[in-house]
């Protein structure tokens, strides 16, 4: 690779050499100079000069020039606001023409105290105003959906908003109405603004004008600490910030990490802390009593139940993980059962795989890629959304995506990566073999990604296979005791269908719904905010979660090592105790301060070698015979218990609907937006269709929740006549 041309850019009678091309903004950077600016974004795509806060004296150049539009040329003489008294006059200008209609309203905005406008005025704007007229009035706040609120007073237009749903969520549904002065920001057709992604704008937005509705009101900058930690509601691992304010998480915001989601942030990981809150929270555990129901119980009292259930049990006990528990919790418990019981049935949350270990990059590999393979029939802004974004900005850079590893495009070009969608199965040894095939290994910014379909799956199995020599055993003929690990467990069907063999329970549930009715005995359980510990993304990248809210009692790592003292195992209460037992066998010694806020991918040599462990066991996939169709049921973004328990992402929530893809609609005579029949082995259900140019012929696609019990082989007709919606 060329070294790139260097060039002399004097800024402020400062020298400094960067790379021709250089944005003037992160030039006068690395001069150590501010160049201020409100709409320039360097994520959001070309800077487009519209705040005019950038302006900046050039030499040779009769008039002030908007510095973020420029890039560094040899020779070129630049002067700021801090040696040029013209261009100090003319941000002094800016500032009092966006101050001449914004209401003087920051002791009540939410914005007030971390808000750019008032910083950059307090340095570089006028002392007091000259205009004594009435300023222009808006209707305020605008609901444009239920989890953002509008303040057109506050908006100064510097259309970094329009410009994220245009170039980089791509949903083209925030727009500017009207022009001059009267323009507004507005929704299309103004309909609620919906997607994976429209929580950005609320952290882009300069000023209060958008602005989260659940953080309303809610706390002042002096009053708050934002703690550094990682998202748990997907595979990505978004880096974040958690606010809290005296033990509460009152709003997420993200970290940007780089490699991971270039300070990106999806609604499910934005809004969805407010589940920690839900009115069916369990906060003591509830012991089954016969003839008289659930009864609540107090810790010591619960944990003598647990002691006499795994005693009980006699080496017939099965655990079934959910993958959200942390590293070190999915260690505690491996070490419990293993250790202390000799129990060594497991049911682990989804395939295992050292396969792709091989091919590990970061996520922003996939930007730089000529050429993207997206495998599976799972949307990846269902599955992981960031990598969605990802794969968006590859597009724009004008890479290749394709659906299949023997498009031309994929042997053609140098920079290859291959992204595996779900459903579940063998995908990540498929993907795998696929990139052993094309010969993926050591090349420079080729590379292969498997979406897990929980969080911490891979965390999960390096924890047991951490814990013991021996491989995971399958469920015994009978189950003395089911132990249900998390509320991805307790609503997964098939575990429900394990507790119904099982001669006792245990649930480690959030939410009352989950559990009631079929455990013996229900703990509390904690969310990802609340926990202290580690998670492996689907990277392979081990990251830190830290405690940022106060959990009802004690955590899951805390009960444990109580629990494990009647067994005669050590298990220390403290995750970093726990991670420096573990990590000598998983994680090459790493120690827990070493995993850092932004945590580098790395390989690990010791890491045990993963058995492939089937996940609970699923109907085998058949090809579709005749006319039908294969019906992929799958867990949409917008789902699962902690989405349900908050109201402001409940617009979100999938629609009762079927993707079919444009071949498969145009045989049967469908429509978009045609009411359908969807029917297999005498059950039916009544959807409307979808035709998504993304799906592969032969596929169907449904949300789970909409499928009525259907998977595999499916027919699909028209209902009636094909009457419209």
């Amino acid at each position: 690779m060329s070294m790139p041309e260097l060039v002399r850019v004097t800024i402020d009678e400062k020298d400094v050499h960067v790379a021709k091309g250089t944005g003037l903004v992160e030039t006068a950077l690395s001069a150590g100079i501010e160049i201020p600016v409100f709409c320039y974004e360097p994520r959001l795509g070309a800077p487009i000069g519209a705040c005019r806060m950038c302006l900046v004296e050039i030499e040779g150049m009769p008039k002030l020039q908007a510095g973020c539009t420029l890039t560094a040329q040899d020779g070129m003489v630049v002067r700021t606001a801090r040696t040029s008294s013209k261009a100090a006059e003319g941000q002094n200008a800016t500032l009092e023409f966006i101050l001449v209609n914004h209401p003087l309203d920051c002791p009540v905005c939410d914005k007030g105290g971390e808000c750019p406008l008032q910083d950059l005025t307090f340095r570089y704007g006028p002392g007091k105003t000259r205009m004594n007229f009435e300023k222009t009035t808006f209707e305020k706040p605008i609901p444009i959906s239920p989890a953002i609120s509008l303040d057109r007073e506050r908006c100064i237009l510097c259309y970094r908003c329009t410009r994220f749903s245009e170039a980089v969520s791509e949903d083209g549904q925030l727009v500017a109405r009207n022009r001059g002065a009267m323009s507004v920001i507005t929704t299309f057709e103004d309909e609620p603004y919906s997607g994976p992604f429209t929580g950005n704008v609320t952290e882009l937005c300069p000023v209060g004008a958008l602005l989260p509705t659940q953080y309303r009101f809610e706390a002042r900058p002096w009053e708050i600490v934002d703690v550094p930690t990682v998202c748990g509601m997907c595979p990505v691992g978004c880096n974040t910030h958690a606010t809290v304010r005296e033990g509460k998480v009152k709003r997420v915001i993200s970290r940007n990490h780089p490699e991971i989601d270039e300070g990106w942030l999806c609604d499910k990981g934005r809004f969805a802390f407010t589940h920690l809150r839900a009115a069916d929270r369990v906060v003591e555990p509830i012991h089954r009593v016969r003839r008289r129901g659930f009864e609540p119980v107090s810790w010591p009292e619960a944990l003598d139940v647990a002691e006499s259930l795994l005693k009980a049990a006699d080496g017939r006990a099965v655990v079934a993980l959910s993958g959200s528990e942390t590293v070190e919790e999915a260690y505690a418990l491996a070490k419990l059962m293993r250790q202390g019981l000799g129990s060594h049935h497991a049911v682990l949350p989804e395939e295992v795989s050292a396969g792709l270990d091989a091919y590990r990059l970061p996520l922003s590999a996939i930007g730089d890629a000529q050429t993207v393979v997206v495998l599976g029939d799972v949307p990846l802004n269902e599955s992981a959304p960031i990598v969605d974004l990802w794969v968006r900005a590859a597009r724009r850079k004008g890479a290749t995506i394709v659906q299949t590893a023997d498009d031309p495009a994929v042997s053609s070009t140098e920079r290859v990566v291959l992204i595996w969608s779900g459903p579940g199965g063998r995908g990540g040894a498929r993907v795998g073999e696929l990139a052993e095939r094309l010969g993926l290994a050591g090349k420079d910014g080729c590379g292969a990604f498997y979406i897990p379909a929980t969080p911490n799956g891979r965390g999960v199995a390096d924890a047991w296979a951490a814990c013991s020599d021996e491989e995971p055993a399958r469920e015994p003929d009978s189950i003395g005791l089911l132990v249900v690990s998390g509320d991805e467990a307790a609503g997964n069907p098939n575990v429900r269908a394990l507790a119904e063999r099982a001669e006792a329970v245990i649930v480690i549930s959030m939410f009352h719904g989950l559990a009631a009715g079929w455990a013996d005995l229900v703990l509390p359980g904690t969310s990802y905010l609340e926990r202290d510990g580690t998670y492996v993304n689907l990277e392979g990248r081990l990251q830190r979660l830290r405690q940022t809210a106060t959990p009802p009692g004690p955590t899951e790592l805390e009960w444990i090592s109580q629990l494990a003292a009647r067994f005669h195992v050590e298990i220390p209460p403290y995750a970093s105790a726990v991670f420096a037992e573990l990590s000598k066998r998983c994680y090459g010694g790493l120690s827990f301060g070493e995993v850092g806020e932004r945590a580098p991918l790395r390989g690990y040599v010791e890491a045990p070698v993963h058995v492939e462990v089937p996940p609970v066991p699923e109907p085998a996939e058949e090809p579709p015979s005749g006319t039908g169709l294969h019906l992929v049921a799958y867990k949409p973004l917008f789902s699962g218990p902690a989405v349900e328990r908050v109201p402001e992402l409940q617009f979100q929530r999938p629609q009762a609907e079927i993707e079919l893809s444009p071949d498969d609609a145009r045989t049967r005579g469908i429509a978009n937006g045609d009411r359908v029949v969807v029917s297999a082995g005498g059950v039916s259900v009544e959807l409307r269709a979808r035709v998504s140019k993304d799906l592969r012929a032969g596929v169907a696609r449904v949300a789970l929740e909409h499928s009525g019990g259907l998977l595999g082989n499916v027919e699909v007709a028209p209902a009636g006549a094909g009457v419209t919606a």
